[in-house]
């Protein structure tokens, strides 16, 4: 019997798939306590959007969050996601940008560094890959699975070994939409295992709602490790609950050694904590829903809802399967790129413009313009040069890639900006997150500065009532 890992995700991708990363800090810290106990592989608990949005929309530090994280978790290994040189962001930042952020990231807590790239782009990854290695972190090379006629086992066979020789410590099937089928993960794991000797991590998501035949298949082909949620916040567009995982290892006689009293306690805990996102309806009954139609359209999740939303704002919610019917279109002219943050929002945008013009490319964003000029790195197919040059046509100054190490260090810049509106010296986490995000992060410390003012003069006028108080 070969024992099976669990990587638990509740706080991160969990919270990310069904909460649009809206869990409060008091929950997480109190999740990630009782998870802590349980014996897991694993714990994901930072990077993807979290990062973004604990400035952006629950006004906290991020650093602090993972700080505090580390506290409560003494006891498990502490797992983020990383986007390569995206680091948490959108596009390309400088190798000082990325070499700092990975270096605090390692010194405030994270072990391991789940580092991905939208396009598999290995050149997207060295630098990440190298600074990982260079300040003791656990290396996970992830592979953005999709499927075209371009992305084959011996494609995936192929991605790894260069990650393996990359210096990768262990491979992450990277199933974002949820859509492996059970067949295929036995055979791509089957593959992967022969390939190389690397411990093999599976992350799939339950939107199609046939990760359970995934999980077993891929059990049976030797899978080291799973991805799963405490059963509260999985299902739906999240993922396979860690009760379920465990009675599937039974079925495919895999060994898994956790804390069964702790893992009961878990689950109470998050039971009640779940039904403050429900009542609050942060966790919407629709995200719950399962959705085959993602196996044909290979639509993320987190996509369909931005999708719905930016229709709904056009008046246009009737064109949804329209909508649906063309992304697969624009995913074709641009070259089969996986739908993962941030191609799945670029794709998703352009297909909502050509179906609601009623012209192809009539009108075109500007991540899309930059992406045809490989600003985003190198596609894995042949992209439609017909559409490449009716959408070149509407750039008037034409851009040229400029490699990582060409772009210039913009943290002594930043720092100086910050250090304007902060009336202080800045710190180095401050203007590593100020340098990805400027504004949110801008608008999180200018309010921070006016609670901390609004608090002393509070705490002013207790002490002169108190002085004129007889």
């Amino acid at each position: 019997m070969s024992k099976l890992g669990i990587q638990d995700l509740t706080v991160r991708d969990g919270n990310q798939s069904i909460l649009a990363t809206r869990m409060e800090r008091e929950d997480i810290l109190a999740l990630v306590a009782a998870l802590d106990k349980v014996g897991f592989h694993s714990l994901e608990v930072w990077g993807g959007a979290t990062f973004d949005s604990a400035y952006r929309f629950l006004h906290q530090s991020a650093w602090e969050n993972l700080r505090e994280i580390k506290k409560a978790a003494p006891n498990t290994k502490l797992s983020m996601l990383l986007r390569g040189q995206n680091v948490v962001g959108y596009h390309h930042y400088d190798n000082d940008i990325l070499e700092r952020f990975i270096r605090l990231t390692i010194e405030n807590g994270i072990d391991i560094l789940r580092v991905f790239d939208a396009l598999n782009d290995p050149n997207n990854l060295r630098n990440a890959f190298k600074y990982v290695k260079k300040h003791g972190g656990i290396l996970q090379g992830a592979i953005a699975y999709t499927v075209s006629p371009v992305h084959s086992n011996e494609y995936y066979v192929n991605l790894v070994k260069t990650y393996e020789e990359m210096g990768a410590d262990s491979i992450c099937i990277k199933d974002m939409a949820g859509i492996i089928t059970p067949q295929t993960a036995f055979e791509l794991v089957s593959a992967l295992k022969e390939a190389t000797d690397l411990p093999i991590e599976l992350h799939s998501h339950t939107t199609a709602n046939a990760t359970t035949l995934v999980f077993e298949q891929a059990m049976k082909a030797g899978v080291d490790i799973v991805d799963g949620c405490i059963s509260p916040f999985s299902g739906g567009t999240s993922h396979l609950a860690d009760e379920t995982i465990l009675e599937i290892a039974k079925l495919t006689d895999r060994q898994v050694d956790l804390d069964m009293e702790a893992l009961s306690d878990a689950y109470e805990l998050a039971d009640t904590i779940v039904n403050k996102y429900i009542n609050s309806g942060d966790l919407r009954t629709r995200s719950l829903i399962p959705n085959p139609k993602i196996l044909t359209y290979q639509v993320p999740g987190g996509m369909l809802s931005n999708l719905l939303s930016q229709l709904e704002q056009q008046g246009a919610s009737d064109r949804f399967n329209d909508v649906l019917k063309e992304v697969p279109n624009v995913r074709k002219d641009m070259g089969y790129p996986p739908l993962v943050t941030p191609l799945s929002q670029m794709v998703g945008t352009q297909s909502v413009f050509n179906v609601i013009l009623g012209e192809r490319y009539k009108m075109v964003p500007n991540e899309i313009k930059d992406y045809v000029q490989g600003l985003y790195g190198k596609a894995p197919g042949e992209l439609d040069q017909k559409i490449v040059d009716q959408i070149l046509e509407q750039v008037p100054v034409r851009k040229t890639p400029v490699p990582p190490e060409d772009l210039p260090f913009i943290y002594d810049d930043m720092k100086k900006k910050m250090e304007e509106f902060l009336g202080r010296e800045a710190e180095e986490e401050e203007v590593v997150a100020y340098s990805i995000f400027p504004e949110p992060v801008k608008n999180f410390y200018v309010g921070e500065e006016k609670k901390q003012n609004l608090q002393k003069n509070d705490a002013d006028q207790v002490v002169s009532f108190r002085m004129i108080t007889p």
